[in-house]
């Protein structure tokens, strides 16, 4: 009886100890997972800052009637390709054209009242004040009658430029006249154009201290070209120039006021169009990394740098630029590190890892970077 109460003592402690043995075994070691790992190249990289533009014709000139009139014909449409000197519209002159034969009538007799004088005030027969107050009134009627004469000349209203022709604001019967807020016409000259926009001042200084020369204009010069992106998404196929820089800062925006010069063969670009300028910036020989390899903690950037042969460590860096879907580096890891590509959301500080090699330009390409 002794012997089996033993037995039955023993199988009640064998579970018991089989815990606490359980209990003091140390734990499996995390599964290692496999991560991309790309090394860190230097490359050449040009990125691209983008700017509003208001596009204006090189030359636009407002066509204004210079004396009151109504409108008699419209010789134009608008979009039409004119030619300087070219007549665009035709004002109403008959009123003018009775004015100026009356005028006519005025002039031709003080003209006579004048002829009579003369003859007298050479002969001593009346005063020379009695001359002088005719011719006067001569002078009087010949430029009343040349003012009207200059008005019926006004009413034929040509394009003072080569260009094309603007909206129509008014058409046959309209009351015009030089106090009009709004022209007649806008003729624009667009085989080369204007394109308008300001930088804020930031840019601006990073513009001026990333461009060769010593004075505004020697860096105006040394501008790289700059290209158009329209409204529709499309690049612009001509490539501009930045000519000007008003240099000064407005106190109300805290923008500087730039104007680029865009050829237009084709009249793509038109008079009030809208775009955004690319301004180019180079970055020669710096180290990148995908955007996909970087995390942000506590606003500071991080990548997973490979240590040894299989641990990721998590390595702050700082960003110098982005551009697409490119981290340009300034500092933290540099050209011929190792790190974890992509994938590092579900990574945490000092983990273990597969590393799986591939390509950088395996993982740039597939983001749309572009390099030159």
């Amino acid at each position: 009886m002794k012997t089996l109460s033993y037995i039955s003592l023993i199988a009640c402690l064998l579970p018991f100890l089989s815990c606490q043995s359980d209990n003091k075994r140390p734990p499996q070691a995390l599964k290692a997972m496999p991560f991309p790992v790309v090394e860190v190249p230097l490359r050449s990289v040009t990125g691209y800052t983008s700017y509003p533009v208001s596009i204006e014709g090189k030359v636009n000139s407002a066509i204004r009637a210079k004396t009151p009139a109504y409108i008699k014909d419209v010789l134009v449409d608008e979009g039409q390709a004119v030619k300087k000197g070219q007549t665009l519209f035709e004002l109403e002159t008959q009123t003018l054209s009775e004015d100026a034969g009356a005028a006519k009538a005025n002039m031709n007799a003080a003209q006579v009242e004048v002829n009579k004088l003369k003859p007298l005030v050479e002969k001593g027969i009346i005063s020379d004040v009695q001359l002088q107050t005719a011719s006067a009134r001569l002078a009087q009627a010949r430029a009343s009658y040349n003012s009207i004469i200059a008005s019926i000349g006004y009413a034929t209203i040509k394009s003072p430029i080569d260009g094309f022709v603007g909206a129509i604001a008014f058409r046959e019967g309209a009351l015009v006249g030089p106090a009009d807020a709004t022209p007649l016409t806008i003729v624009s000259a667009i085989d080369e154009v204007y394109a308008f926009f300001a930088v804020n001042e930031r840019d601006y200084l990073d513009i001026l201290q990333t461009t060769r020369g010593g004075t505004l204009a020697e860096k105006i010069k040394n501008f790289p070209p700059v290209e158009l992106e329209l409204v529709n998404g499309d690049r612009y196929p001509q490539k501009g120039r930045i000519e000007t820089v008003s240099g000064q800062v407005n106190p109300a925006t805290g923008t500087v006021s730039f104007r680029a010069t865009f050829p237009n063969p084709n009249r793509l670009l038109a008079n009030g169009s809208s775009a955004k300028i690319r301004i180019p910036k180079r970055y020669e020989n710096v180290a990148v990394v995908p955007e996909a390899a970087t995390f942000e903690q506590q606003g500071k950037v991080y990548v997973y740098r490979v240590q040894g042969d299989s641990l990721a460590i998590s390595s702050s860096i700082e960003v110098k630029d982005r551009i697409e879907n490119l981290v340009i580096v300034a500092s933290g890891i540099k050209a011929g590190d190792k790190i974890v590509a992509k994938g590092t959301g579900s990574l945490k500080d000092n983990t273990p890892i597969q590393p799986r090699p591939v390509a950088f330009d395996s993982i740039a390409n597939s983001l749309n970077v572009v390099f030159k």
